[in-house]
């Protein structure tokens, strides 16, 4: 079982749903930071952070991974969303020295997840440094240029291989060689739910506001103005949303997205995504969605056409169990 691989030792997928922009010009550090929430000016060469796009509403129009380099800043985001951030991004490039250009083509991409993610790459010749999550380095294998990513990982070990398609395919017949398990997409679902992870486009949409989706990592607010700041800003200063991310756990019939949580018969939330987790110890029906947060303050139950959710804390706490 693969999502047993991903959580006890190592599994490997090729990265299909993310792409690249590359941003160059004397004045793209200055600019990025006016158009998105984190601090891309603190950043330097090997650092990475995460962050939203939002429209002056506040309402979140994109999220991105930023990471400079000595002489661009490269934008990690979702492939299919490409082309309209680079059109948002244009509108807003008045007089500045600023070049967007769309580098997915050249670029392939592979993961590694599980506490024994690195021992492979050790295997293969690959010496990664020991990064901090969202740090990444430059390594060489069979001559190549590979840009090696800690990424994001809530829960268990997670890496990225960036390099030219030629040599991610080689890295990718490498690792099939070595017997390394390929997860499928139904395992990564199911982690990304055990993580806690909102999607965008599944959970986080252009309704939502930064506060609610829980993602604070994204947020810097000491930074200076950008785009949506004032909104961003007046949650902030009143303390708290009224709604926010959360997991369920499930009982009873499966539910699509956007099935509506209720509580005394009154409306509290809804499902973004659900699924049915095949763990070593036993199936759970795990959920991510919104709920108010009074409904979280005074526990109250919450039900769903077909069944009930418990809401649980994020990293789900039934995938710690697994022995490493």
């Amino acid at each position: 079982m693969s999502l047993t691989a991903l959580l006890q030792s190592a599994s490997f997928a090729p990265i299909t749903n993310l792409g690249w922009i590359k941003v160059t010009g004397s004045d793209r550090t200055r600019w990025l930071n006016g158009m998105v929430t984190n601090n891309i000016t603190a950043l330097t060469p090997g650092q990475g952070c995460y962050n939203f796009v939002l429209s002056n509403q506040g309402r979140i129009q994109a999220d991105l991974t930023a990471f400079p380099t000595e002489d661009a800043i490269l934008l990690e985001t979702d492939l299919t969303r490409i082309p309209a951030l680079t059109a948002l991004f244009d509108r807003f490039i008045i007089m500045d020295d600023v070049e967007l250009e769309d580098i997915s083509p050249t670029r392939a991409g592979l993961t590694l997840i599980g506490p024994a993610a690195l021992r492979p790459l050790l295997d293969l010749g690959l010496t990664p440094l020991a990064l901090l999550p969202l740090e990444t380095s430059q390594i060489t294998w069979n001559g190549a240029e590979v840009t090696f990513i800690h990424a994001h990982s809530p829960l268990i070990p997670r890496f990225e291989l960036w390099s030219d398609p030629k040599t991610i395919a080689l890295l990718t017949a490498a690792l099939e060689a070595a017997n390394i398990p390929q997860a499928a997409e139904d395992d990564l679902e199911h982690l990304r739910l055990l993580e806690g992870t909102p999607l965008y486009g599944t959970d986080i949409r252009d309704k939502e506001l930064p506060q609610e989706t829980a993602q604070l990592r994204a947020l810097h607010f000491s930074k200076g103005c950008y785009l949506g700041q004032e909104i961003v800003e007046r949650i902030n200063s009143r303390g708290a949303v009224h709604r926010t991310f959360a997991g369920f756990l499930l009982t009873g019939d499966l539910p699509p997205a956007g099935t509506p949580l209720t509580a005394d018969e009154k409306p509290v939330g809804e499902i973004t995504s659900a699924a049915r987790i095949p763990l070593p110890t036993g199936d759970i029906q795990l959920a991510l969605g919104y709920i108010r947060r009074e409904a979280l303050d005074r526990a109250a139950t919450i039900t769903y056409p077909g069944g009930t959710a418990i809401a649980v804390k994020l990293p789900t706490e039934a995938a710690r169990t697994q022995p490493a």
